[in-house]
C-alpha cells in the first residue's frame, strides 16, 4: 500500500504509535516512548520521568545519553527545579532557552549543555503518570508549535499503551503470585519439613518480588530471629532485622495494617507482612527492595499480603496433620500400654501364681528351685513391662525415665548394642532436679566406661526411687574388674556422689562383668 502523502515528522508520529503498540513490557514501552518523542521532534536528548505516588520521580528514562555520560553524572534526578515544576504543573512547557525558566536549577558537574526544552505530561486514565523531557532540537533554536502537538499527541497513544503494559503485566504477576502460591502448597504436603518449607516461602517471595533479599522471622525469646532468607544480600539480613525490630512488632500486633512500608538505610524499601497462622509459629515475611528495584506498587502489595495469607494456612495444614498424626500415635500408644496390662501382664501374673501352686505340691529340691527361678524370671518380665507401659504413656512429656532412655539410646551407636533400660518407683515425681541432672552425668560417664573398657555386648540399666533415696545401676556382661586402673572417669562418679551425701560401689557380676552401684539420698540434694 502507498503511504499517504503526509509531512516527515506526521509519518514518524504514526510509525512510533504502531512501534509502541506492539509491546507489552512496560519498562520496554517507556524506552520506545521518549526514543520516538526524539524522532518526531528532532531532539537530541529525550527523557520521561515517571511520576512517584509519594511525590518527585520513582524512575527516570533518558534517550541520547551515551554510558559513560550516565555514569560521570552521577544519580538520576528525582522532580526537583524545573522537572518539578512540570510535575507540579502538569501542562506543555516550551522554552527557547532551558537555564532562562526561574526554577531551572541548572546541571550536575559533567552534564552536557542543554539549550531549548520542551515538557508534555503523559496521562494514564486521566492521571498523570509522568512527564517527557525533550531538549537540544537539532537544527533549530527552539522547538515549534507543530512539535509540542505531535508530542501531545504520541504522550496521548502513550497513555493507552502504558495502560496496557501495566495491565497485561498486573495480569503476568498475579499469575506469577498464583503460581507461587501453589508451589507453596505442594511444598507443604505431608510429610513436612518446616524448616525446608519456610526457606521455599523465603525463595518463592523474593524470586517473584525480584527483591534484593526476603526473610522468614520469627520470634524467639522476646527477639526476633531469621528462620529463612534467600537473595544476594542474604548477609545482610540479621543487621537488617534488628533495625525493624519496632516495625516487625508493628505488623505482628496490629492486622488492619498488615503492610508496612519503611526506607531503610542504604536506599530501598521494605515490605513486611504477617505469616497469619494459628497453629503453627507464624512470624513475619520480610522483603528487602533496594532502590533500583523501587518500591512495589499497590497491587503488589496486595498480591505479597494473599501469597503471605496462603502460606500461613498451608503452615497451619501441615501443624495439623502433624498433631493429627502424633495424636493418632499417642492413642494407638495408649491402645498399646492398655492391652499389654489387661492381657500380658495378667496371663503372666496367673502364671507365676500357677506355678507358685505347683511348687507346694513338688518334692524334688532342683525343680522347686528352677520353679522359684521361673517366677522370679516373670516378676522381673512384669516390671519391664509395666516401665515400657509407662514409657508408651508419657512418651511426649519431659520425665527423668524418657531422659535416661534418651541418654542410653545416645550411646547404642557407640556401644554396638541396646542396653534394656528398667526403673522402678517414683522416680519421676521423686526425684529432686538436681539429683537427676547428676545421675544422667553418672550414667553417660558410665555407659562410656563400658564402650571403652568392658568389651560387653549386653548391659542393663536400673533406675530406682525409694522413699528416702534413687539408685543408679549400670550392669555389663564384659570382662570384669581390672586388676589395676585408672579412675579418671569414676573419680568423676564418686565426686557427684559424695557432694550429694551418696556412695558409689563398683562390684564384680557373676559369671562375668561388672555392676556399678550410684545411691544418692534425696534429704542431701
Amino acid at each position: 500500500m502507498t503511504r499517504p502523502d503526509l509531512p516527515a515528522n506526521v509519518h514518524a508520529l504514526l510509525d512510533a504509535v504502531v512501534a509502541i503498540s506492539t509491546d507489552l513490557d512496560p519498562h520496554s514501552v517507556l524506552d520506545r516512548i521518549v526514543a520516538a518523542a526524539c524522532q518526531i521532534t528532532g531532539a537530541r536528548y529525550g527523557a520521561l520521568g515517571v511520576v512517584a505516588s509519594e511525590g518527585g520521580l520513582s524512575d527516570f528514562i533518558t534517550h541520547g545519553l551515551t554510558e559513560a555520560e550516565h555514569r560521570a553524572i552521577g544519580p538520576l534526578p528525582r522532580g526537583l527545579g524545573l522537572l518539578g515544576h512540570i510535575i507540579d504543573h502538569p501542562e506543555p512547557l516550551r522554552l527557547r532557552v532551558l537555564k532562562d525558566h526561574p526554577q531551572s536549577a541548572g546541571f550536575p558537574q559533567h552534564h552536557p549543555v542543554m539549550t531549548s526544552f520542551l515538557g508534555v505530561p503523559v496521562r494514564v486514565r486521566g492521571t498523570v503518570f509522568g512527564n517527557l523531557y525533550l531538549t537540544d532540537k537539532q537544527g533549530a533554536d527552539e522547538f515549534t508549535d507543530s512539535d509540542e502537538m505531535l508530542v501531545e499527541a504520541l504522550a496521548t497513544a502513550a497513555g493507552s499503551v502504558i495502560d496496557n503494559a501495566r495491565n497485561y503485566a498486573r495480569n503476568e504477576r498475579r499469575r506469577q503470585w498464583l503460581a507461587a502460591s501453589e508451589q507453596i502448597l505442594a511444598a507443604l504436603q505431608p510429610p513436612v519439613d518446616l524448616e525446608e518449607a519456610l526457606s521455599q516461602v523465603a525463595i518463592v517471595a523474593r524470586r517473584v518480588t525480584t527483591a534484593a533479599v526476603a526473610a522468614v522471622v520469627q520470634r524467639s525469646d522476646g527477639r526476633h530471629s531469621v528462620v529463612a532468607a534467600d537473595g544476594p544480600q542474604v548477609t545482610a539480613v540479621a543487621e537488617l532485622v534488628e533495625s525493624l525490630q519496632e516495625q516487625i512488632d508493628e505488623v505482628e500486633t496490629n492486622p488492619s495494617h498488615p503492610v508496612v512500608t519503611r526506607s531503610v538505610p542504604g536506599g530501598g524499601h521494605c515490605m513486611i507482612v504477617p505469616l497469619r497462622s494459628h497453629l503453627a509459629a507464624g512470624g513475619v515475611l520480610l522483603v528487602y527492595l533496594d532502590r533500583e528495584r523501587g518500591a512495589l506498587e499497590r497491587d503488589e502489595s496486595e498480591l505479597l499480603l494473599s501469597f503471605a495469607d496462603q502460606a500461613g494456612l498451608a503452615l497451619d495444614r501441615a501443624q495439623a496433620m502433624a498433631d493429627r498424626e502424633e495424636l493418632m500415635l499417642v492413642a494407638d500408644r495408649d491402645r498399646i500400654a492398655r492391652d499389654l496390662h489387661d492381657l500380658v501382664i495378667q496371663r503372666l501374673f496367673a502364671t507365676g501364681l500357677q506355678l507358685q501352686g505347683l511348687r507346694r505340691r513338688v518334692g524334688d529340691g532342683d525343680v522347686r528351685s528352677r520353679i522359684d527361678h521361673a517366677v522370679a524370671d516373670l516378676d522381673v518380665t512384669i516390671r519391664d513391662i509395666r516401665s515400657t507401659i509407662f514409657e508408651l504413656q508419657h512418651a511426649f512429656e519431659s520425665s527423668l525415665r524418657a531422659d535416661v532412655r534418651g541418654v542410653v539410646k545416645e550411646y547404642v551407636p557407640v556401644l554396638g548394642f541396646s542396653p534394656l533400660v528398667r526403673s522402678s518407683g517414683p522416680v519421676d515425681t521423686a526425684v529432686p532436679q538436681s539429683v537427676a541432672e547428676q545421675l544422667l552425668a553418672v550414667l553417660r560417664e558410665s555407659l562410656s566406661n563400658v564402650a571403652r573398657h568392658a568389651e560387653a555386648n549386653a548391659a542393663v540399666v536400673e533406675v530406682e526411687a525409694t522413699e528416702d533415696s534413687v539408685w543408679l545401676r549400670v550392669t555389663d556382661n564384659g570382662r570384669g574388674l581390672p586388676g589395676e586402673r585408672h579412675e579418671s572417669g569414676l573419680r568423676n562418679v564418686r565426686r557427684r556422689a559424695r557432694d550429694l551425701g551418696g556412695e558409689v560401689r563398683l562390684l564384680p557380676e557373676e559369671p562375668h562383668g561388672t555392676r556399678l552401684e550410684w545411691r544418692v539420698p534425696f534429704g542431701e540434694g
